[in-house]
């Protein structure tokens, strides 16, 4: 059983920064795709950005400019690089890798202040 374990979350102001960070919790895997997701309160959840095992990278709109994601592929891990972040950024942010099966972790909470 393969578990994605999501950090980097808090509490920001917002034009502040966070990197979150999704590692697999074991070696050896060799994900398609690896993504963050993000659901606040209310709404369905979103795709924030993807990363395919070969580095194309594609991102939503309201990401675009602000949010950049990338992975190591040795330690399975996957980033998000998030500055300038807004109040509507607030929301869990969840973690998704895509091996032929797909994981999700338990997400980690954002939330930016005004």
């Amino acid at each position: 059983q393969v578990q994605l374990v999501e950090s980097g979350g808090g509490l920001v102001q917002a034009g502040g920064s966070l990197r979150l960070t999704c590692a697999a919790s074991r070696t050896g895997l060799s994900f398609s795709s690896m993504a963050w997701y993000r659901q606040a309160p209310g709404k369905q959840r979103e795709l924030v950005a993807s990363i395919t095992s070969g580095g194309n990278t594609n991102y939503a709109h309201s990401a675009k400019g602000r949010f950049t994601i990338s992975r190591d592929n040795a330690k399975n891990t996957v980033y998000l690089q998030m500055n300038g972040l807004k109040p509507e950024d607030t929301a869990v942010y969840v973690c998704n890798a895509i091996d032929g099966i797909e994981y999700w972790g338990q997400g980690t909470q954002v939330t930016v202040s005004s």
